[in-house]
């Protein structure tokens, strides 16, 4: 199951093969993990529209807490290679184990408040008293078991750092499995096992983390990747500084999408409800013809933040370049397929005609964009990784408060659907310069620095 590289690889092998041999482990635990949670969907829906409606209405608190895990990941992982990459081992074992507690701290904290405020923060989100039911019975089992969400996802982090990519995707494949053979068994009841219905589905998932979590913290103690003993208040409070000067602002970051989501998809609703539910077959696509995007953006960053903490900024210049020249032409490719199969594509989602229209307009016009966006979405990480949390947050607000939304909406009022996807198009291709030139100057800003 090892498969690390130490400090030395990521500083000193081959560029594109390190990146490559990083990626592809990434990227298919990705796609089985994605490929499992749809079964999850899939068999709360089984249940019957009020449970599948419910379990829609947890997908923003929820996202809230993973936002802050994946932050918080970011963070550690930041730290802890930069620690790696200047020979600082003890440092990155001390850093690895503040960061799992301070992360399982805050978690806990926020999952006690949501448990706490569920039937008011679930009411306001427009939950009836009959969704509510079922949102209580699966949500105060998550809750209570949020802490074993972070677990997992902070320890990962600590492998990456380390440029171990596929112990994580292994970890977060066998975790999805774990969830998706439960579920029909704890929902639907087998044997002498009762149907648990939407307890059921949370039951399957906590058991999922308990996996996952016992899994890491064993791995990172038998790999001696973090300490397991005492440390001083003073260092402990040192290191939570570090982690969250990252954590916060990438946490940040991360909601601010499915923010711009809602408000786009608020606008698409003026056209119709047929617009709406193009719009969202689109946005699903679009998770998965960025995969290799997503999963790039988790192994550059303990690339460059080794790297960096080695002093090699040439190798980050160089990593970065590379990276954005691939998913420009990767992208590119995928929007040829997806184009051409724009048809079939289309009906496999529905049979009304103006569904199908809107998505194939679609589908002709936004991948266009996915490399572009891919370039914006690397950076951001690569900026995290360069301990610019600052500059990341920043270009996330413009690219989808400055750019994205207004941009679309402009297009919306002057050319309809369609001109709404030409301006998200735009949107994209001046952030991309933006991101570009952004990044390149702070590499050359830094290396002066490194230099003085």
């Amino acid at each position: 199951m090892t498969n690390a590289k130490s400090p030395a690889s990521l500083t000193k092998d081959n560029i594109q093969t390190t990146l490559v041999s990083m990626t592809l482990p990434m990227l298919v635990g990705m796609i089985t993990l994605m490929t499992f949670n749809l079964v999850d969907t899939f068999f709360i829906s089984m249940l019957g529209t009020v449970q599948l409606a419910a379990i829609s209405f947890t997908f923003p608190v929820s996202f809230a807490l993973i936002s802050l895990s994946i932050g918080l990941s970011i963070g550690t992982s930041a730290v802890i290679a930069k620690a790696l990459g200047g020979g600082r081992l003890s440092e990155a074992r001390t850093d690895g184990q503040v960061a799992l507690g301070l992360s399982a701290a805050l978690v806990a904290a926020l999952a006690l408040l949501g448990y706490l405020l569920t039937e008011p923060l679930f009411t306001a989100l427009g939950a009836s008293k009959e969704v509510l039911v079922y949102i209580r019975q699966y949500m105060d089992i998550w809750f209570c078991g949020a802490v074993l969400l972070v677990l997992p996802m902070v320890g990962n982090a600590v492998l990456r750092a380390a440029g171990d990519t596929k112990t994580p995707s292994i970890i977060m494949a066998s975790s999805g499995l774990v969830n998706a053979v439960l579920d029909p068994v704890l929902i639907f009841g087998v044997g002498p096992l009762p149907a648990l219905g939407m307890q059921g589905a949370a039951i399957a998932t906590l058991i999922s983390w308990i996996f996952g979590s016992t899994l890491i913290l064993y791995l990172l103690v038998k790999r001696d990747l973090i300490s397991t003993g005492w440390i001083s208040i003073t260092l402990l409070l040192s290191v939570c500084r570090k982690v969250l000067r990252i954590g916060l602002p990438a946490a940040g970051a991360n909601m601010l999408t499915p923010l711009a989501m809602g408000v786009l998809t608020a606008i698409m609703a003026s056209y119709g409800a047929a617009a709406v539910a193009a719009f969202g077959v689109g946005a699903r696509l679009e998770s998965l013809a960025c995969l290799v995007v997503l999963a790039l953006s988790m192994t550059l960053p303990p690339f460059v933040s080794q790297n960096f903490g080695a002093g090699l900024m040439s190798r980050v210049q160089q990593a970065y370049r590379l990276c954005g020249r691939f998913v420009m032409l990767w992208q590119l490719g995928v929007y040829l397929v997806m184009a051409a199969l724009a048809w079939p594509l289309a009906s496999l989602f529905s049979d009304e005609p103006d569904v199908l229209t809107i998505l194939r307009q679609f589908i002709w016009i936004l991948p266009l964009a996915y490399g572009l966006q891919g370039i914006t979405i690397l950076t951001n990480s690569s900026f995290n990784a360069l301990h610019q949390p600052g500059s990341a947050l920043l270009l996330s607000l413009v690219r989808l408060f400055v750019f994205y939304l207004p941009f679309a909406w402009l297009g919306g009022k002057l050319y309809g659907v369609v001109g709404l996807f030409i301006g998200c198009v735009i949107a994209n291709l001046f952030t991309a310069i933006l991101a570009w030139n952004w990044f390149n100057r702070a590499l050359r800003r830094t290396s002066e620095e490194a230099l003085l």
